[in-house]
């Protein structure tokens, strides 16, 4: 019986700059499938034998003002199944409709955010939705319990104003160490924008950032999570900087082991 979903979220309407996230999802499943690997994860999970983990697709969303809700009301309906989600962008404003769908199941949710922006501008070239402001949503509404950055590493004054405003906790790319751990005596959602990558490891985004993490880096912090893993987004893969899929296989890969954190955390019996 199915525990864990993957549904794409093929939405940029609110991106700055470049457009392009939407048409993502595809190409990460393609990637995640492609005959170059296979689908089994570094626990040993198979995730393309496993009966806990299942493809939902991707949602159908609207332009304009009905797009949150429909991306809210296509994870609650995911959520309502019993299945843990990990949701495939996109830009990074989907991440405020995620986790308001998951807010409600998991009080005391940790949320841990791996990105070279912090996005929490209250509002960006005057858009409250805007992927370089969700966070600054999520935390005026209370939805989750902490926040945690890491790989930050363009945080401006009126960024670090929302920093010190929401008691954000930060592990700037500078002070970034291999070993980092994560600890929540609660459950925990992962945000992982792919620009937290140094563009050696991630090209194809629309704000690539030098000076990032590693794909090994992000790994072996999802790895070492103590904590419940209840559900996570994955973001900013832009194709039309990706013409060699690198960044694609990228993603694929970070999301299999998302995915393997999900399964195993949710196999172990109902989050705190």
């Amino acid at each position: 019986m199915a525990e864990v979903a993957l549904v794409g979220v093929p939405w940029d309407e609110h991106s700055s700059f470049l457009r392009g996230a939407a048409a993502a999802p595809p190409l990460i499943r393609a990637a995640m499938r492609s005959a170059s690997s296979n689908l089994s994860t570094e626990s040993g999970l198979d995730l393309g034998t496993d009966t806990r983990f299942t493809d939902a697709g991707d949602l159908v969303i609207p332009n304009g003002t009905g797009a949150l809700a429909a991306i809210e009301g296509g994870i609650v309906a995911l959520l309502d199944r019993g299945l843990r989600v990990l949701a495939l962008g996109g830009d990074h404003a989907l991440s405020y409709p995620v986790v308001r769908a998951h807010a409600d199941r998991h009080p005391g949710l940790t949320l841990v955010h791996f990105d070279a922006h912090p996005d929490l501008y209250d509002a960006f070239e005057g858009d409250r939705l805007s992927h370089a402001s969700p966070f600054a949503r999520i935390m005026e509404e209370r939805l989750v319990s902490r926040l945690v950055q890491i790989g930050i590493r363009t945080l401006n004054a009126p960024q670090r104003s929302q920093v010190e405003r929401f008691g954000v906790e930060l592990v700037e790319m500078k002070d970034f160490r291999p070993d980092l751990v994560v600890a929540a005596a609660g459950p925990i959602y992962v945000s992982v924008d792919l620009d937290a990558l140094d563009p050696a490891f991630a090209p194809g985004v629309s704000h690539p950032e030098p000076g990032g993490l590693s794909t090994r880096d992000v790994i072996g912090v999802v790895q070492r999570l103590r904590g419940r893993v209840v559900g996570g987004d994955l973001v900013e893969l832009n194709p039309a900087r990706d013409p060699g899929g690198a960044t694609a296989s990228v993603a694929a890969k970070l999301a299999k082991e998302l995915l393997a954190r999900l399964v195993s955390d949710s196999s172990a019996g109902p989050a705190a």
